[in-house]
């Protein structure tokens, strides 16, 4: 078995049959105010531009939404989950950040479309996005796997990404220039043998997304890149894990800098994506992993 199939792949095994999921992760549930009167004071590296995050509603979304908005973003934060995301959105503006929850479905194409149209008509533009909505779907041997949750994985995961990118690029066409970052995972850098082989394909189709949209663009002023988080304490960690804390230290045993990551360390990395810091960056898969694929 891969280093990467044991981060991904033994904790999935020992939780798939658990049937109650606790709080075993902190979840971020708010931040320090970047009102008005401290705006001097944010880094602003995206200061007016206009940023769309999906599947904002929780864990990694919500995250760069708010790092978006902290730095100068007028945010549009989407989720299907009407809830998660207007409480992600509440988050920012209480803050004293701008953003609006516009709610859709990243498999209906008509829904994506009128999301981008919606950005657009609300700001005027679309300078960044982040792609991030998705399942995890089953963990079952490949011989065994369901095909109604294989399609409904590739479809979230795969086809969502790709329906957001078509819109978003031809936005970003229009305007001359644009950023987008792709949330794939480490399982779209390497194989896993833990039964999870709709989740790992369509993570691998979503860095040759990623490549090709950015060889296709790259001089008209598009830059597409994507972001493979490792171990991650999100509520998709959550839900695979359950109650385990000996997997959840043993996880981070496995880890170079010997704990897992945050939401908010794979969200600031996001934002860098979309920054001039970043503009000689296109085409790149970039693990966010403690150093885990490094070895």
């Amino acid at each position: 078995m891969s280093r990467e199939g044991d981060l991904f792949g033994e904790e999935r095994r020992i939780c798939q049959d658990q049937k109650h999921i606790h709080n075993v992760f902190p979840m971020q549930t708010g931040f320090t105010s970047f009102g008005d009167k401290d705006r001097n004071n944010m880094r602003g590296t995206l200061l007016d531009k206009v940023a769309l995050v999906t599947g904002a509603g929780s864990g990694i979304g919500r995250a760069a939404a708010i790092a978006f908005a902290r730095e100068g973003c007028r945010v549009v934060v989407s989720d299907i989950n009407p809830v998660t995301g207007t409480d992600t959105t509440k988050q920012i503006v209480t803050s004293g950040g701008s953003a609006k929850f516009i709610p859709a479905d990243v498999v209906d194409v008509s829904q994506v479309k009128s999301l981008i149209k919606a950005t657009v008509d609300l700001y005027g533009r679309l300078d960044c996005a982040h792609n991030n909505a998705g399942v995890e779907g089953d963990t079952t041997p490949f011989h065994e796997y369901p095909e109604k949750i294989w399609d409904r994985v590739i479809s979230v995961n795969l086809k969502g990404v790709w329906l957001c990118m078509k819109f978003e690029i031809e936005q970003m066409l229009r305007q001359g220039e644009g950023a987008i970052v792709n949330t794939s995972s480490g399982a779209g850098l390497v194989g896993t043998s833990n039964g999870s082989c709709a989740y790992n394909a369509s993570k691998h189709g979503i860095i040759g997304l990623t490549r090709t949209a950015a060889l296709e663009y790259a001089l008209r002023g598009i830059r597409v890149n994507a972001v493979c988080p490792g171990a991650i304490k999100t509520p998709m960690a959550e839900r695979l894990l359950g109650e385990n804390p000996d997997m959840m230290a043993k996880t981070a045993g496995r880890i170079p800098v010997g704990r897992w990551g945050t939401p908010e360390e794979v969200a600031e990395v996001v934002v860098w994506l979309c920054s001039d810091a970043a503009s000689f960056l296109t085409g790149h898969p970039l693990p966010v992993d403690g150093g885990f694929l490094a070895g």
